[in-house]
C-alpha cells in the first residue's frame, strides 16, 4: 500500500515536468524564457491524470455526506493513508531536530559512541526499527495482515491501536455480551441488529478502533433501515442468521477477542563482543538511553558528586528510597558489558526496569555452555542473584554497568575431578563479528 502512494506521488512530478527533449536534438540553439506576466496568459489545460485525479477528488467529496456500507478493506485503505500522512510528517519533524541538533554535536562524537542506538524488531515482520518507527511499522503490519486472517488483524488492531486498556475492556466486554445473547438466541432477529446511533454502542464501542473491524469479520453486515418518527434512515450491523457450526465458531473468535494482547516492538538487544580492551569501563551514550535534556546531562556528574556528600548525612529510608527514585527515572535503557574469564567482552541493550532474570538469560543464550551456572558480580563486588526479581536500575546498573563473569567454582571443580574440559564461551555467531573497543 505505502508503494501505491510513493508511485502515485512519483507519477505525478513526472507529469509535470513538462515536455521531455530528444537526446539527438541539439542544445546549443537559442532558448525562448517566457516572462512571468506572459505565463500567467498561457496555462495549459489539466492532462488527462489530472483530470482523472481531480474527478476522483470530486466524487469522494460528493459521497462523504452519504451513507456508505463500510467494509474491513475500506478501513483499511483509510487507516493506512492516515499512518502513512502520520508517519510523513513524524519524518519531517525529526528531520527538522536532526538539523537543529547537528551544529551541536560533533561528527567525531557519534562514531564513538558505544552503540549507534536504540532499536527494536518487529514481532510480525521481523524488520529492525528506531523508536520513532516502530509504531507506525506495527500499525501497518497489522493492516496489511487483514488479508489473511481478519480476525486476528481485527484483534490485533483493538488491543494495539487503542492505548486506554479500561475502554479497550469495556469494549470487549459488550462485544462478547453480544456474541453471547447471539449464541443463546440464535432464532431472534433483535440479538443480531447493532443499531450504530444507541448510545452505549457510541459511547463504549465505536470509540474503540478496530471493533467494527472485528463486527466485520464476525459476518457482520452494514445496513440502513427506516427508523419510525424520522425521515431518514439509520444505520445498523446485521448479522445473517447463523448455523450451529458458525456459532461455535462466533464463541471461538470471541475468546480469541478476551485473550488478545497488544503488539509491541521487542526491544533488539544488539549482542556484541568485544576483544579484551583498557576501555571496557568506557561508555559513550547516545541520547536515546536517557529522559534528560541536553543541560540535564551536563549537570549529571555535579549531581552524582553531591550524591555521595548526601550519602553521608543521616537521611531516613523513605528519604533515601524517594531520591533514588527519582535518580532511576532518568533512564530509558542501559548499556551492560560481562567480561568473560578469557578478557573477552559481551555487550547488549536492556530496558532500565528489565529484571534480574532477562539478564542473565541474554547472557545464557550467547554461551556455548550456558546450561551450566554461572554467577555475575556488578561493581563494587555485589554478586547479582538470578532468581531475584529485581530491576536493573535498582541495582544501580544505569546507564552503564561493566560486570564480571565467573563460572560456578563448585560445578568447575567437580568436572575438573571427572576429568572433563573448561567450558567454551561465546557462541561462534558472535565470534564472527568481534570487534575491538576504540
Amino acid at each position: 500500500m505505502k508503494k501505491f502512494f510513493d508511485d502515485f506521488k512519483k507519477d505525478i512530478k513526472f507529469k509535470s515536468a513538462g515536455p521531455g527533449k530528444k537526446l539527438t536534438e541539439e542544445s546549443g540553439g537559442p532558448q525562448v524564457v517566457q516572462s512571468s506576466s506572459s505565463a500567467k496568459h498561457h496555462r495549459h489545460a489539466p492532462s488527462e491524470g489530472a483530470q482523472m485525479a481531480g474527478a476522483a477528488a470530486l466524487a469522494r467529496i460528493g459521497q462523504q455526506n452519504r451513507p456508505k456500507v463500510h467494509t474491513s478493506q475500506d478501513a483499511i485503505r483509510n487507516q493506512v493513508k492516515r499512518e502513512l500522512e502520520a508517519e510523513a510528517a513524524s519524518l519531517a519533524e525529526k528531520e527538522k531536530a536532526a538539523t537543529a541538533e547537528g551544529s551541536k554535536v560533533p561528527v567525531k562524537e557519534l562514531a564513538c559512541l558505544s552503540v549507534s542506538g536504540v532499536y527494536f524488531t518487529c514481532p510480525l515482520t521481523g524488520a529492525t526499527l528506531t523508536k520513532s518507527e516502530r509504531e507506525v511499522h506495527i500499525k501497518e503490519a497489522i493492516l496489511m495482515r487483514f488479508e489473511e486472517d481478519d480476525i486476528e488483524a481485527s484483534v490485533m488492531m483493538i488491543h494495539t491501536f487503542n492505548k486506554d486498556r479500561e475502554k479497550v475492556k469495556a469494549a470487549v466486554d459488550i462485544i462478547s455480551k453480544y456474541v453471547d445473547n447471539i449464541c443463546k438466541n440464535p432464532t431472534e432477529e433483535k440479538y443480531r441488529k447493532i443499531k450504530l446511533s444507541n448510545k452505549v454502542f457510541q459511547e463504549k464501542v465505536r470509540c474503540v478502533e478496530g471493533s467494527r473491524e472485528f463486527l466485520q469479520a464476525l459476518g457482520f453486515i452494514s445496513i440502513m433501515f427506516p427508523v419510525e418518527g424520522q425521515e431518514e434512515e439509520e444505520e445498523f450491523l446485521v448479522l445473517p442468521e447463523q448455523s450451529p457450526d458458525a456459532l461455535e465458531l462466533m464463541k471461538e473468535r470471541r475468546d480469541r477477542l478476551q485473550r488478545g494482547e497488544p503488539v509491541r516492538a521487542q526491544l533488539d538487544r544488539q549482542p556484541q563482543a568485544f576483544r579484551a580492551s583498557p576501555n571496557a569501563t568506557r561508555f559513550e551514550l547516545p541520547p536515546e538511553f536517557y529522559n534528560l535534556t541536553a543541560e540535564e546531562l551536563k549537570k549529571e556528574q555535579q549531581q552524582r558528586s553531591d550524591l555521595v556528600e548526601k550519602n553521608a548525612m543521616l537521611r531516613t529510608k523513605a528519604m533515601r528510597e524517594k531520591e533514588e527514585q527519582r535518580e532511576r527515572r532518568k533512564y530509558n535503557y542501559t548499556l551492560l558489558r560481562i567480561r568473560l574469564p578469557d578478557g573477552n567482552l559481551l555487550q547488549g541493550t536492556f530496558y532500565a526496569w528489565d529484571r534480574l532474570p532477562v539478564l542473565f538469560g541474554f547472557v545464557r543464550e550467547s554461551l556455548v555452555d550456558g546450561w551450566q551456572p554461572f554467577e555475575l558480580i556488578a561493581p563494587g563486588g555485589q554478586k547479582l542473584q538470578e532468581a531475584e526479581e529485581v530491576a536493573l536500575a535498582e541495582c544501580n546498573l544505569v546507564p552503564a554497568a561493566l560486570l564480571s563473569f565467573a563460572w560456578d567454582a563448585a560445578v568447575q571443580a567437580d568436572i575438573a575431578a571427572a576429568g572433563g574440559k573448561s567450558p567454551a564461551l561465546l557462541k561462534p555467531e558472535l565470534l564472527e563479528t568481534i570487534r575491538t573497543l576504540s
